[in-house]
C-alpha cells in the first residue's frame, strides 16, 4: 500500500541516520570524463559533507571500509560503523549494530544528494517506509524504515521497486516523497548540480 500525503514526524532520538560512504578515491567514476581525480574527490567531500550537515537534529552514522572516510565522518560529527564488502551488505550490518544500540528508526540515505535541505520528514512512527525516488524513478536516495521488521535492503538498477515491495513484505505502508531526487552520479546529474548551484548562488 503506498501514501503519497504528508507524514508526521516524531522525536528524533529513536532514530539514526546511516550514510554509507565508499573511498573518495574511488567515488564517482562514471564522472571520470568530467572531473579529474581530486576534482571528484573534492565533490564528494563537499556532497557528503552536506548531507551530514544536513542530518545535524539526528544521531549521525557513517559505515564505511576506509581510514580516510572514517576521519572524514567523525569530523562532521558522525560515529563510525566499520563494514567490509558491498553497499547491501553494509548497510546491512550498520542497521544490525544501531537496532542492538536501541535505534527503533534508521534513515538510510546517499552520500551524493544535491542540496538535502531537511530529513526531518524521514523521521516518522509507526509500520512505514518512507522513500525519496531518484530522478529517474528508478533508485532509493533516502529511505527510511523501522529497524526491527527485518526489512531487506536491495540497492542497484531498480530499487525503489524492490525496496518497495519489500516494504510490503515486511507490513509497511510506503510513503513516497520527491524533494531528494537529485543525486550526482553522471555528468548530466553534476550539470544540473551546477546549475542549481549558480541559480542558489545568483550568478
Amino acid at each position: 500500500m503506498e501514501n503519497r500525503s504528508n507524514v508526521e514526524p516524531v522525536a528524533r532520538t529513536v532514530s539514526a541516520f546511516l550514510v554509507p560512504l565508499k573511498s573518495f578515491s574511488s567515488s564517482k567514476e562514471r564522472l571520470g570524463d568530467a572531473l579529474d581525480v581530486d576534482d571528484r574527490h573534492e565533490l564528494m567531500q563537499q556532497l557528503a559533507g552536506g548531507v551530514l550537515d544536513a542530518a545535524a537534529e539526528l544521531d549521525r552514522w557513517v559505515v564505511c571500509d576506509d581510514d580516510a572516510v572514517a576521519r572524514f565522518a567523525l569530523d562532521h560529527g558522525a560515529q563510525v560503523v566499520w563494514r567490509n564488502g558491498g553497499l547491501n551488505h553494509s548497510v546491512q550490518g550498520a542497521i544490525d549494530q544501531l537496532r542492538a544500540e536501541g535505534y527503533q528508526r534508521v534513515v538510510v540515505s546517499h552520500g551524493d544528494l544535491a542540496d538535502p535541505g531537511t530529513f526531518a520528514p524521514f523521521v516518522v512512527d509507526g509500520p512505514q517506509m518512507v522513500i525519496a525516488p531518484d530522478r529517474h524513478n528508478d533508485g532509493s536516495n533516502v529511505v527510511s524504515v523501522p529497524t526491527d521488521v527485518g526489512f531487506e535492503f536491495s540497492y542497484g538498477p531498480g530499487s525503489l521497486h524492490r525496496h518497495v515491495a519489500e516494504a510490503a513484505r515486511c507490513g509497511l505502508v510506503t510513503s513516497r516523497l520527491n524533494t531528494l531526487s537529485l543525486d550526482v552520479d553522471t555528468p548530466e546529474d553534476l550539470e544540473i548540480y551546477r546549475q542549481h548551484q549558480r541559480i542558489g548562488s545568483g550568478s
